[in-house]
């Protein structure tokens, strides 16, 4: 319950999968993953369906994460602020390493 409280879910905690809105979903996809304090997490668009807000929420979440437990996050986007935000940056083109950036 407290993973669902970090990601503004607890109060829809009782709500069936088909109740819940998409953006919602993706939020009980991200609880479920740090319920069981992981040491890494790989997200695939992880505030993909999720409105400025709720992705700040969840970005600040990870950042806490990973400095509390000491939690890496590998994650795959699309989304240049997404990866704006991160430690560091690498960009794929047609499966090959094209770029290395600089931490942020």
């Amino acid at each position: 319950m407290q993973i669902l409280e970090r990601v503004g879910m607890q109060p829809r905690a009782d709500h069936k999968p088909g109740e819940l809105s998409e953006g919602e979903r993706q939020r009980v996809a991200i609880a479920r993953a740090l319920v069981t304090d992981p040491s890494l997490v790989l997200m695939d668009e992880p505030t993909g369906n999720l409105d400025q807000t709720t992705a700040a929420t969840i970005l600040a979440l990870m950042d806490e994460l990973a400095k509390e437990s000491a939690c890496a996050f590998v994650i795959v986007t699309h989304d240049v602020g997404l990866a704006a935000h991160q430690d560091r940056v690498l960009k794929l083109d047609a499966g090959k390493l094209v770029e290395q950036m600089p931490a942020l």
